[in-house]
């Protein structure tokens, strides 16, 4: 085939030609909604067992999930040409909230990500920026010949990398790779030749060893404890220790739901948050997370029959990267349990303890919803 051929997809119209049932009116995927349906109860029924029963932690995660179901319908009554519309504008406005971080921020735990709005809340700009980046990127693409071009590349690179390094400096390192990650799905996406992905690739293992010399001392350590975390087990090497050491116990069938002895005795740190799935293991066993990733493959599977049905470039590139970046959370959060990554502090989506990454999540398969149910029909 010729290398001057160009792939362009044809602009849909979001125009409905007959009539809509009740889960087209209404913008809703029934079957995307009843996987995140199972995938939350079947959370909270760990979440319930690592917070030791107590109901104030389970009557506040109910508030915050009901919360997210309510931004996730009102996302999906969006029509998808607004978001495309909207996007440069997002874009800037998210940079400028995370330059305001650097200045006006405040810390949790030595790293400054959150803005203050006095007298009403607190959030992490970061947050945002993990749905504006595909966003911005597929609105770049949008109207653009696939493959991309090379100017077209460097200039998708510096809208990546701008976000990226203002987040690291936050610092918040796992959000900056999971973000920047997100905005290469983008490209991959995109048709961007293989040469070019293992040129990266490349570069980016040549690189590792001057990284080094950058990173903070904490990032250093999380490296380090990676290797060994029996140098040590008291210390750093801790938590990632006591996780193995949960997910072994369990064994195939686990210990029993709320029988768990590594997170009752508080041996596990965080085993409502980032080592929830230690939990799940200990108790339920390998077949309890097994459960899990079927329902995490499932969702996976939906999202990415909803991009590849998607009618134009914008809505294929964004549905399929808020998709594969779901993925991406659930890959680190387990392999950093599990020993094979640094600890970054990525929450097990949909299942761990915390308000903000779920109204991020939710907010996403929003516009998921609103890609597959604006689509033109054909009959």
């Amino acid at each position: 085939m010729s290398q001057d051929f160009v792939r362009s997809m044809h602009q849909a119209d979001y125009s409905l030609s007959r009539r809509p049932g009740p889960s087209s009116l209404f913008h809703i995927d029934v079957p995307l909604l009843m996987i995140l349906t199972v995938i939350m109860t079947y959370g909270l029924i760990v979440l319930y067992s690592a917070v030791e029963q107590h109901n104030a932690p389970m009557i506040s995660q109910g508030i915050k999930i009901g919360i997210a179901f309510v931004v996730m319908a009102v996302m999906a009554q969006i029509s998808p040409v607004f978001y495309l519309r909207l996007a440069p504008w997002l874009y800037l406005v998210g940079v400028i909230l995370l330059v305001l971080v650097l200045f006006f921020g405040y810390s949790v735990n030595g790293s400054q990500r959150w803005l203050r709005i006095p007298g009403l809340f607190s959030f992490q700009p970061s947050e945002i920026m993990k749905l504006v980046l595909p966003m911005i990127l597929a609105w770049y693409f949008h109207d653009r010949h696939l493959p991309p071009k090379i100017k077209h590349l460097f200039w998708a690179a510096v809208m990546i990398l701008i976000p990226v390094l203002l987040i690291g400096r936050q610092p918040d390192l796992g959000t900056a790779l999971i973000i920047g990650t997100s905005g290469l799905l983008v490209l991959f996406l995109a048709g961007i030749p293989l040469r070019y992905v293992l040129g990266v690739i490349g570069l980016a293992i040549a690189a590792a060893p001057a990284l080094w010399f950058v990173m903070r001392d904490y990032q250093r350590q999380r490296i380090l404890t990676l290797l060994n975390p029996e140098s040590d087990p008291l210390g750093a090497g801790w938590n990632i220790i006591q996780s193995k050491t949960a997910i072994g116990s369990g064994g195939l069938m686990g210990k029993g739901l709320f029988q768990g002895t590594q997170s009752h005795l508080d041996f596990l740190p965080e085993s409502q948050t980032d080592f929830i799935i230690a939990v799940l293991a200990e108790e339920l066993g390998l077949v309890g997370v097994m459960f899990l990733l079927i329902l995490y493959i499932l969702l996976l599977g939906r999202g990415v029959l909803i991009s590849v049905q998607a009618q134009d470039t914008f809505g294929r590139l964004l549905a399929g990267t808020i998709t594969f970046t779901f993925f991406v959370y659930v890959f680190v959060n387990i392999g950093m349990v599990s020993g094979i990554l640094p600890v970054v502090g990525v929450p097990l989506p949909l299942v761990s303890y915390g308000g903000t990454s779920i109204l991020t999540l939710f907010a996403g398969f929003g516009i998921i919803m609103s890609i597959n149910s604006h689509r033109r029909i054909s009959m």
